[in-house]
């Protein structure tokens, strides 16, 4: 026991005197971790992304891998795992202004593939990236329109 004690006691000590130190407390929350630096705000709410999907206004892009993204997505979506983003973006970004509205998903709250591709993407100049949190649960959930089989 003495040496749990010791050894928390000592990261304490250590946090405190690092550059940069570890907070003590934390917002967790996706509204928090989707906001930048400047203080925009990335999330897109369900009913937002479901307006801009059927006003066709928006280009919605799965980050989950293609073996997933061949199970289910949303409906015109495309694919674009974030650990192929190097090799693919630009075939899968070719057709896309720099200005034109893109919504990133995968699944589940927790997931920060979604967040990880919206900021690449802004670092390749798109400047109207939102992030659909858990996008593919909700999605489904809402029945909206979903398709199923590989990028084309």
């Amino acid at each position: 026991m003495a040496i749990i004690l010791l050894a928390g006691l000592f990261a304490l000590l250590v946090n405190g005197l690092r550059p940069g130190r570890l907070p003590w407390v934390g917002d967790w929350t996706p509204e928090a971790q989707l906001t930048l630096e400047t203080g925009e705000n990335l999330m897109i709410s369900l009913q937002e992304a479901e307006a801009f999907f059927y006003a066709e206004a928006a280009l919605f892009i799965d980050a989950r891998s293609p073996e997933l993204y061949a199970e289910g997505h949303i409906a015109g979506g495309h694919n674009l795992p974030w650990d192929q983003f190097d090799a693919r973006v630009d075939e899968v970004m070719k057709d896309v202004g720099r200005e034109d509205l893109i919504i990133t998903y995968c699944d589940g709250e927790s997931c920060n593939l979604s967040k990880e591709l919206a900021l690449a993407l802004m670092d390749q100049g798109y400047t109207n990236v939102r992030v659909l949190v858990n996008g593919w649960t909700l999605w489904q959930e809402n029945s909206l329109p979903v398709a199923t089989g590989p990028e084309p």
